[in-house]
């Protein structure tokens, strides 16, 4: 199991030089800033939880160009006491990024579950927005990840299983789960 040392190490061996951007933790809340002149970006992960890393990695791994030269990617984002309408739409632009966090959990040997960041909504079931997550985890192993995606995860399953061939690992960890 990947330690938040390891992935901060791992994410910038596998991007600073290419992108520019460090993964930095200890953060009292996740964000991302875009690089400034003569600096490099910055993704922040809450204090040193690897899946806090994942989670903004996974964000960072699917914002296109345009994206990234904005704080946190132009992203709105409201605190944990949504509505049910709000709810809904915040889970609907969090398929993605939660499809490819759940990868990169797998492939650095650490649970994944999905999180829908409402502490307002104690008994809501979460069910459907986990079968999403799935669904776009299948179409991610069927159809291949984004590419940074694709980077970090075979490298993180090559730091603990360097024999291991990446899609053949995720083919089996999507099967498993399925059952």
């Amino acid at each position: 199991m990947a330690s938040a040392t390891q992935l901060v190490a791992a994410f910038n061996a596998c991007f600073f030089s290419s992108f520019n951007v460090r993964l930095i933790g200890g953060a009292d809340e996740p964000l991302y800033l875009p690089a400034k002149p003569n600096g490099s970006a910055t993704v922040f992960f809450r204090l040193d939880y690897p899946s806090s890393a994942l989670h903004e990695v996974s964000h960072w791994c699917i914002a296109g160009d345009e994206r990234r030269l904005l704080e946190d990617y132009g992203y709105w984002y409201e605190s944990d006491s949504r509505d049910l309408q709000t709810q809904q739409a915040f889970e609907q632009v969090e398929v993605k990024p939660q499809a490819v966090e759940c990868i990169l959990h797998w492939a650095a040997g650490l649970p994944f579950r999905v999180s829908v960041d409402n502490l307002s909504m104690a008994d809501y079931d979460a069910a459907h927005f986990e079968r999403a997550v799935m669904y776009q985890v299948g179409h991610y192993v069927d159809s291949g990840l984004p590419e940074r995606a694709k980077i970090f995860s075979t490298y993180l399953l090559a730091q603990r299983h360097p024999d291991l061939l990446f899609n053949e690992f995720l083919k089996r960890q999507y099967e498993n789960y399925c059952r």
